[in-house]
């Protein structure tokens, strides 16, 4: 302890993880009619499991008929109340507020997220019982209202998982495992809701492109709890609808487990599954990886890149060198020059566009073979009319759009080399500027530009393909993850459910941050600022450094680390895909 010198003031620095709880509070007795409805308001941001409390605050009838998972309402700060000037008296028997706020976002039943906007404004209804004397809310707003910081302190994003409905064939033995992203209570027994959201079946969303392989009405046994036991193994109990299943299909259903509770504990690296007394099957970490084809399990060999002279070289991935080498093929050679490529996720083909933005090139990665023709040419007048950067999807098929404004078009290749396809984006409003498909090869983000700015927007791919017939590609229900931007320059996917974007609000500087699919902000912390960004790419495994073309050059950014300087004349970094 210091004996002498003087006093001054510090900062207080918060936690950054308080864990503070919150619990519910009954109403008193007599409680006033603004107490009551404060009262409810406060309560629903406990966590009280089934909020039983909030229910206090309720009329009997209206506690029955209220069903707080149907929806969450986001508002920027908490709901305001506002007494309605005929709403009554507190000498008579009735009362009425009007709850108001700025609308952030909603989830749903499904507990899945999606942006919102617009003033929120509901009414609160009070009766007084004849009986008791006491108020009680008889018309109580639907779901749950909360602000945003409340929201973020009692709900965590969590993916579960489920599988691509046509890439087991692609992939050979493996089907690709797909994130479904959905929003839990923090607090509130965040494993079983877990399950049970699993169980219950993928989002609307998402449940058009993708299977699970749990039998149709599966559900956890009753009265089950679920607790890691001191191996790091979880035994979860199934109903009937479980105890026939083939061990295949169960060593699905326990990946399908494995790889949902591991993104909310890491600690669990087994499950085993149970159906009444008998055993069903038992799966570890690395078992799971041999079920199903995960982004964020796989590592890139290489780190690409295009060198001064627009050639295409590479850098092992896990490796702090910065001596690249030229990548095997005609377009790390003696090709064209170019101003974008994409490597394919086995890395034995790359896709170029050349400098002009013109033509797109593709070359084989094991040999050296003679230049080939474009797979692609765009007849668009200057190179920003010309051809995106393009990218692979999982089944090898290579993705590309035209933004000729004469004949703007999204195309796919299919296996990099049959004749293009034209793939149709109903509801598309405005020209794709960029386009990413993620590593499950059933999701695709477009940044898309149009009068009011661009957009990050994700969609779902649909394909239909009949024998003889030329393969059917749809890409629907687009829908924006980056509501507060508008500018993108470059993006990229960094997670199973995450994306790291490089843009700009209205009138704001450039910034670096990560997004969730669904729109949400991640709690992961956004990357250190960077100066002149033009290019980024990232991998679904986050152990793999950040890459990032800047004014600098090129530079890496590895996780809790500060940029490097890669190389000072270099363009275009990426990973495979």
């Amino acid at each position: 302890m210091p004996d002498h010198g003087d006093l001054r003031g510090v900062e207080n620095t918060p936690r950054q993880d308080t864990q503070v709880r919150v619990f519910a509070v009954p109403p008193r007795e007599d409680a006033a009619p603004p107490d009551i409805v404060q009262g409810f308001l406060e309560a629903l941001t406990s966590d009280d499991p089934h909020y039983e409390t909030a229910k206090l605050y309720l009329t009997p009838d209206a506690a029955r008929e209220w069903r707080p998972e149907a929806s969450t309402t986001v508002l920027a700060d908490g709901p305001a109340t506002t007494a309605d000037p005929a709403g009554g008296r507190e000498d008579g028997t009735e009362y009425s507020f009007t709850l108001t706020g700025e609308r952030v976002a909603r989830v749903d039943d499904q507990q899945s997220y999606a942006p919102a906007d617009g003033e929120y404004s509901r009414q609160v209804h009070l009766t007084k019982d004849s009986e008791t004397g006491q108020w009680r809310i008889d018309g109580p707003p639907p779901g749950v209202v909360m602000g945003q910081s409340d929201f973020q302190r009692n709900y965590t994003s969590v993916d579960k998982y489920y599988f691509a409905s046509d890439t087991a064939a692609a992939t050979g033995v493996q089907p690709a495992a797909v994130a479904d992203p959905v929003y839990i209570r923090r607090r509130v027994d965040p494993m079983t809701q877990m399950v049970n959201s699993l169980l219950a079946g993928p989002t609307t969303w998402l449940d058009q492109v993708v299977r699970s392989s749990f039998p149709s009405g599966t559900a956890l046994a009753k009265d089950a709890t679920l607790a890691p036991d001191d191996q790091n193994k979880l035994t979860i109990p199934l109903n009937d609808r479980a105890a026939d299943v083939s061990i295949t299909k169960c060593h699905e259903m326990a990946a399908q487990l494995l790889f949902t509770l591991r993104t909310l504990s890491p600690a669990v690296d087994q499950i085993e599954l149970r159906s009444g007394t008998s055993q069903l099957c038992s799966l570890s970490e690395e078992g799971a990886d041999e079920v199903a084809a995960r982004g964020s399990a796989e590592q890139p060999g290489y780190l690409y890149f295009l060198n001064g002279e627009h050639r295409l070289v590479r850098l092992p991935s896990s490796s702090k060198t910065t001596t690249a080498e030229a990548v095997p093929g005609t377009l790390g050679e003696a090709g064209p020059e170019l101003r974008s490529v994409a490597v394919s996720r086995d890395e034995n083909q790359a896709a170029g566009v050349g400098i002009d933005g013109k033509s797109l090139y593709l070359s084989s990665l094991d040999a050296q073979e003679p230049p080939t023709e474009p797979l692609v040419v765009s007849q668009g007048k200057t190179e920003t009319d010309r051809l995106t950067a393009p990218s692979w999807d999982i089944h090898g098929d290579l993705w590309i759009a035209d933004r000729d404004p004469k004949n703007e078009r999204l195309l796919l290749i299919p296996d990099g080399e049959g004749e293009p396809v034209q793939v149709a984006t109903p509801g598309l409003d405005g020209r794709i500027e960029s386009v990413r498909v993620a590593a499950d090869g059933v999701r695709i983000a477009l940044v898309v530009g149009n009068d009011e700015g661009q957009s990050l927007l994700i969609g779902r791919i649909e394909r239909e393909s009949k024998p003889g017939e030329t393969p059917s590609v749809t890409v629907r229900e687009l829908r924006s993850a980056t509501p507060q931007l508008s500018e993108i320059t470059t993006m990229s996917w960094a997670g199973d459910s995450r994306l790291v974007v490089v843009g700009r609000a209205e009138e704001g500087v450039q910034q670096i941050s990560y997004v969730q699919v669904d729109g949400s902000t991640p709690e992961t912390a956004a990357p250190d600022a960077l100066t002149g960004v033009q290019n980024i790419a990232a991998t679904e495994d986050d152990h793999l450094p950040l890459v990032a073309y800047s004014e600098d050059g090129i530079v890496r950014m590895a996780s809790g680390a500060q940029w490097q300087k890669v190389v000072t004349e270099g363009s275009s970094p990426v990973y495979p895909g």
